[in-house]
């Protein structure tokens, strides 16, 4: 089982993995995390897009709701704060997240083992799932359409995926 955030779940989006994600893992989300994701889907970009198409894979989801105020701070948005609810609530063992800037306060909060979107493209190619260049192209097509390129998350995933 996975709880994804919103900036996981566009990412997926973005890269054409959400699908096959969807198909292999339970994925659970919060209705912090949907109602951002509605909002962000008003955009016509790719992150809106990107949004969209997690909105259009509704039935494929678990929506909790969560009281996660207690988690929320100056880098933790109500979406992250209530994914850490959530891990704890339902015991889930992976929260995914692509916000850097929450990243580490994440991880320090958490139950859960805080992974970035990348692990999970990882985690395709070893369940044989996807090739290593499926994962790989996945990745790049991320890293374009979210404009990580030279971005710290993109050198951080990067060498993820490598070691």
């Amino acid at each position: 089982m996975l709880v994804v955030d919103t900036s996981a779940l566009i990412s997926l989006a973005v890269g054409d993995a959400l699908e096959s994600v969807l198909a292999e893992y339970d994925v659970v989300t919060t209705r912090a995390v949907w109602e951002e994701l509605e909002a962000t889907a008003d955009y016509d970009d790719r992150h809106g897009d990107g949004a969209a198409t997690v909105l259009a894979s509704e039935d494929a989801f678990s929506i909790v709701e969560t009281q996660a105020e207690a988690f929320e701070t100056s880098r933790i948005d109500a979406g992250e704060a209530s994914c850490i609810a959530a891990t704890r609530t339902r015991d889930t063992p992976f929260l995914v997240t692509d916000d850097n800037r929450a990243l580490p306060e994440v991880q320090e909060l958490g139950d859960a083992e805080v992974v970035l979107s990348r692990i999970v493209l990882r985690a395709l190619v070893k369940r044989g799932t996807w090739s290593e260049q499926r994962a790989e192209t996945a990745f790049e097509k991320i890293a374009e359409g979210r404009e990580w390129l030279g971005a710290p998350i993109y050198r951080y995933a990067r060498q993820l995926f490598e070691s």
